[in-house]
């Protein structure tokens, strides 16, 4: 588990979260769940999560998220979506980390956060984005990449060590290593549903 953590503190690392910066994830698949994890051990004050996905959303809430906001794929839907994003959060974005990685994801990303804010781009649903740069840079919103993690372990392994974060709940299936429970296993994690992260026991 500490190599989907370690996107998460990578993450957290590039857009500098910490003590004072109210943070606002894009999905609450595994990835986003943790980077929250990983946003409240670098001192977050406030995260909120957003998704398609009324599961995702409950299982994020009862982690830690300080609230939900349950959005559509609809590109027509950002505007009012930023409103219900801004109004959950209850202060300014400071950091924004998109965890999905589509062209809605990103552009209601650059919209919540606040002008001098930072939005930090993990996930990769698309390969061509289109998001409304000219507004954002008026704003002087940052914007930052993530390609997986960098000098991660050694802090991953501590958050885990001391139980500052706590992983567990997120392996929600368990199989063993034959073959036939090794396709189910492959069969449960492709249809999503309540799987977060399936183990196998070696």
């Amino acid at each position: 588990m500490c190599e989907p953590l370690s996107v998460g503190v990578h993450a957290c690392r590039r857009a500098g979260v910490g003590p004072e910066t109210n943070v606002l994830i894009m999905g609450a698949g595994p990835i986003g769940l943790v980077t929250m994890f990983a946003a409240r051990a670098f001192g977050a004050p406030r995260i909120v999560l957003t998704d398609v996905n009324d599961h995702r959303l409950s299982v994020a809430k009862s982690l830690g998220a300080d609230d939900i906001v349950k959005v559509s794929t609809n590109m027509e839907d950002v505007d009012e979506e930023v409103i219900q994003i801004q109004k959950a959060m209850g202060a300014d974005i400071d950091v924004t980390i998109d965890c999905a990685g589509f062209s809605k994801t990103m552009s209601t990303a650059l919209d919540a956060t606040r002008a001098g804010g930072r939005v930090c781009l993990v996930g990769m649903g698309h390969h061509d984005l289109t998001v409304p740069l000219t507004p954002a840079a008026a704003r002087e919103v940052d914007i930052l990449g993530v390609f997986r993690y960098k000098d991660t372990w050694p802090s991953c392994i501590e958050f885990l060590r001391t139980g500052k974060i706590d992983v567990k709940p997120l392996i929600t299936h368990r199989f063993g290593f034959s073959q036939e429970e090794v396709e189910e296993a492959f069969e449960v994690s492709a249809r999503g549903r309540d799987a977060i992260k399936v183990m196998f026991n070696l």
